[in-house]
Order: C-alpha cells, then sequence, then structure tokens
C-alpha cells in the first residue's frame, strides 16, 4: 500500500476565515481552538493576515501552521490597512467560500456553520453576524458613544448600499469566494469596513442573511480602532462616490491643510494683534505653529494606516514635513507671481499656486515622510 488516502476520503476543503491581525499574539491560540471546537478536525483552514505586528504575532501563527496544515499566515510588511487586509486574504483561498471575522475573540465562530450553510444552498449571497437585530447583543462596544457612532454609520451604509441590513458595517460576513474574486478589482480596500464596499459595489445588489450576534469584549489587548475612524469611515464614502476623481489621500490633505489655514491666522493674530509680536516674527512663527498642525492631523488621520510612532520617528517626520512645506511653499509663490506678471488674474494665479505647493506637499511627504524610500 502506498499510504496515500482515496481521493474520495480525503476531506474537501469548503471555508477559509480570513483573520486580520495587528498585536494579536495572545488571542490566536485560544481562536485557533474554538475554531475548531465549531467547524471540526477539517474541511476549513485560518488565514490570519498580519500586518507585521511588533509583538510576534505572525511567528506565532508560523509555529502553529508548521503542526496545523489549517493555519495560514501572510505577514505584510509596508501594507496596512483592515479592508485591504480582508481582501488579500480573502484572494489567498482556494475554499468555495469565505469568511471574514476579528482575531480578537468578540465574533463568535459558533455562528459560521449556520452561516455557511445559508450561502451554500443558495438561500442568500451572503450572510452577516449583526450586532443590532432582535436576539443579538453590542456589549462589546466599549462605549455608548462607539456604539451611537456606529448606528449613525449603519444608517447612512445603508442609504448608501440599498441594503436593508441591521449592521451593514458589521465586521463578521460569509460568501461565495468567486464573487470576492470578480468583485475584488472594484473594491477600494480604503477604511475599515469591507462589507461595506462589497455591498456598494454589488450590482445587482446582493441577497442578504443577518444572524444576531453576541458582540463580546475582547480577551487580550486593546482595540485597534480609536477616534479616527469615523474619519476613516468618512474617506471611505468619499473614495466610493468621488475617489476616482480625486484620490482620496490628496483630499484628505488638503482638508487638513484648510483647516491649517484656519490655525495659521489664529496664531498670527494672537501674536501680532494681541502679543503685539512684529508682523515678521508672528507670521513665521504661526507658519511654524500651522505646520506642526498640519503634521500632527495627517499623521493622526490622512496617513492613520502608516501612523508614525515614538518619539525619534515622530521628530524626523516633523522636520522632514516642514523641511517638504518649506519647499512647497516657494513653489506656491514662484508659481503665483510668475502668473500675475504674466497678466493672470491675481486671484486665479494665486489659487493655482496653491495647487501646485499642495501637489508638491502631497507627493514628496507621502513618499518621504510617511512613505518608504
Amino acid at each position: 500500500m502506498s499510504g496515500k488516502a482515496p481521493p474520495d476520503l480525503i476531506p474537501t476543503l469548503q471555508l477559509g476565515i480570513v483573520l486580520p491581525t495587528l498585536n494579536e499574539h495572545d488571542n490566536i491560540v485560544t481562536l485557533v481552538e474554538r475554531l475548531h471546537n465549531a467547524l471540526g478536525p477539517d474541511g476549513w483552514e485560518a488565514i490570519f493576515v498580519d500586518d507585521d505586528s511588533s509583538d510576534g504575532t505572525a511567528d506565532l501563527v508560523r509555529h502553529l501552521a508548521r503542526r496545523d496544515p489549517r493555519i495560514r499566515i501572510i505577514q505584510r510588511i509596508g501594507r496596512t490597512g483592515l479592508a485591504s487586509a480582508a481582501i488579500e486574504g480573502m484572494c489567498a483561498t482556494a475554499a468555495p467560500y469565505v469568511a471574514v471575522m476579528d482575531a480578537d475573540h468578540q465574533h463568535d465562530p459558533e455562528l459560521l456553520l449556520g452561516m455557511l450553510e445559508e450561502v451554500r444552498l443558495g438561500q442568500s449571497d451572503i450572510s452577516v453576524a449583526s450586532r443590532f437585530m432582535e436576539g443579538s447583543s453590542a456589549d462589546g462596544l466599549q462605549t455608548t458613544g462607539r456604539e451611537s457612532a456606529s448606528n449613525l454609520a449603519n444608517r447612512i451604509a445603508r442609504r448608501i448600499t440599498g441594503a436593508e441590513l441591521t449592521d451593514p458595517m458589521s465586521g463578521y460576513f460569509l460568501l461565495a469566494t468567486d464573487r470576492v474574486r470578480a468583485l475584488a478589482p472594484k473594491l477600494s480596500g480604503i477604511g475599515f469596513k469591507i462589507l461595506f464596499d462589497i455591498l456598494a459595489v454589488s450590482s445587482p445588489a446582493l441577497q442578504v442573511k443577518e444572524f444576531p450576534l453576541r458582540f463580546a469584549e475582547r480577551r487580550s489587548g486593546e482595540s485597534k480602532l480609536d477616534r479616527a475612524v469615523a474619519f476613516a469611515f468618512l474617506a471611505g464614502l468619499y473614495d466610493r462616490s468621488f475617489g476616482r476623481i480625486i484620490p482620496t489621500r490628496f483630499a484628505m490633505f488638503g482638508t487638513v491643510g484648510a483647516a491649517g489655514v484656519v490655525v495659521h491666522m489664529a496664531a498670527l493674530a494672537m501674536l501680532h494683534l494681541a502679543a503685539g509680536r512684529s508682523f515678521v516674527l508672528a507670521t513665521a512663527m504661526a507658519t511654524l505653529t500651522a505646520m506642526t498642525f498640519n503634521f500632527w492631523l495627517n499623521n493622526w488621520l490622512t496617513y492613520r494606516d502608516q501612523r508614525l510612532r515614538g518619539t525619534a520617528a515622530l521628530l524626523r517626520g516633523w522636520i522632514g514635513f516642514c523641511a517638504t512645506c518649506s519647499v512647497g511653499a516657494l513653489a506656491n509663490i514662484g508659481a503665483a507671481s510668475l502668473l500675475e506678471a504674466r497678466g493672470v488674474y491675481w486671484l486665479l494665479a494665486a489659487l493655482v499656486g496653491i495647487v501646485i505647493g499642495a501637489v508638491w506637499n502631497f507627493a514628496i511627504s507621502s513618499k518621504f515622510v510617511w512613505g518608504r524610500y
């Protein structure tokens, strides 16, 4: 005997579970155990998509994968973001059905078999675990404010997608893998709610079945969602509507720049009018204040997925950003002055200079402050 099992006795892979991770080391082992208990010994695989965690998450998954062929790891270097991680993981499985869920134990694996059966039998196109339908619980949302924000986001998402769901912003869903691969080129990968993007680009609209989810508290670690996620959600809405006209990140960068103008004028008024500083000194200090504000807000919002952390990284980034903006300011002034001298109306010349300076600042700071050399 060859020792090989006959083909009809080899368990067939049916379901891939995609689990985006960032510093989830302490949750991995117990999560794999819960998946085994819920799904049985075979017919599934867990694909952990790790954004280069600093706590050894990827190494731990690799260690488990050496002994368990159901476990896989995609370690991303220089690429971050929950939505893009989910897309990569869903396209990486050979299973005919794929689910996306969190790795922090807030999503109950016991729902997976029921969700799979619903889609496999053709009763719906996508199964969604809802935190807000009857029989569910959103206790794992850590604050009343976060629950209210989630409810608001759901109302907006329902209007855009046309899907009558109680929780279109859920991070726990299941559908056929070939459907995901067909939709992947249309997905933006921006933000943190991939289900919303899938529902928005699908035509005709997907038939959805919701399952009540008791949204639990995290077992270990801290939530990766901070107050910037509301802005990230708005960025996702913008990208879905206008992202092909003006790149989303550039629009965010420009919005921060506009806020910086307000900060600049306020600082100038305080220093020159209130404190009696000379106009030249007040202007220099206001400019530095606005640059610092823009750097902080861009780091927190525009480049949230590439955020600089630590004193040394922040200091280097701030210096680089100020240097970049200084050159951009010179380009702005030079272009506007040249156009005005050649007879272009002063307001139009000024606007052209602003656009040139903004594009320079965005391109160079994206590459050398938050990007990779």
